[in-house]
């Protein structure tokens, strides 16, 4: 197209090209266990809080092709916490939902999986959580078993389920301080009282109409608890 107004009028009129359009603007860089030090700190600090409930149910919001899903599900089932527990992993990009749900990544990624495993207090052999095909590997079954994969759009989408632990890890740096507060209020009124957010590494809620309603777990890592 020659000009914005063009590809405006094709918005407005072509669907699918509209569909793809904002597949390309959502960001879907991940990788398993990213930022180590975080699921080392979730390991230690929310981890035996979860244990004192009978069932734990965890959001991930902006799960995009799912690493960091089947990442805390290979950490709850080392901590013995997988079978009563659902993860509920959305986003707003289908093509990645459709992706994370058959748990297929590259051979080539595994390496740095691995590292990222090992550096997180992982327990056992992180090869033993896929099965190798060619160039590419596959999640076990056993880890998909307990993950409700869904469509859900933060900024338009209402609250999705009452939880226990929120997981919007590296999102939130993509949107303006108006939209920030509308979705921790969206994430405060999904979380139970005593609820654990997680947020990434760039983000935390100091500048935020919420600050008052948290207390810091680990600072460092932005793991917030919701006072009661």
């Amino acid at each position: 197209m020659e000009n914005i107004d063009q590809m405006q009028s094709r918005l407005l009129t072509d669907e699918v090209f509209a569909s793809k359009f904002l597949q390309d603007l959502s960001i879907t860089v991940t990788e398993m266990f990213r930022d180590p030090g975080f699921y080392q700190s979730f390991r230690e600090n929310v981890i035996p809080i979860l244990k004192t409930y009978p069932f734990v149910k965890i959001w991930h919001a902006g799960c995009a092709t799912g690493e960091e899903a089947y990442s805390i599900a290979i950490l709850l089932q080392e901590e013995g916490l997988y079978d009563r527990t659902t993860i509920y992993a959305t986003d707003f990009n289908q093509q990645a939902l459709s992706q994370a749900k058959e748990g297929i990544f590259p051979s080539k990624m595994m390496k740095e999986y691995t590292a990222n495993y090992q550096l997180s207090g992982g327990k056992e052999s992180f090869s033993d959580y896929y099965t190798s095909n060619y160039d590419s590997v596959i999640m076990n079954k056993s880890l998909k078993r307990n993950i409700v994969w869904a469509n859900h759009n933060l900024v338009t989408d209402g609250v999705f389920a009452e939880v226990h632990v929120i997981l919007c890890r590296n999102v939130l740096i993509y949107f303006d301080k108006s939209l920030q507060n509308r979705v921790q209020r969206l994430f405060r009124d999904s979380l139970i009282n005593g609820g654990i957010l997680c947020l990434g590494s760039k983000e935390g809620l100091r500048f935020t109409d919420l600050s008052e309603e948290y207390s810091e777990l680990d600072k460092k890592q932005r793991i917030f608890k919701k006072i009661y």
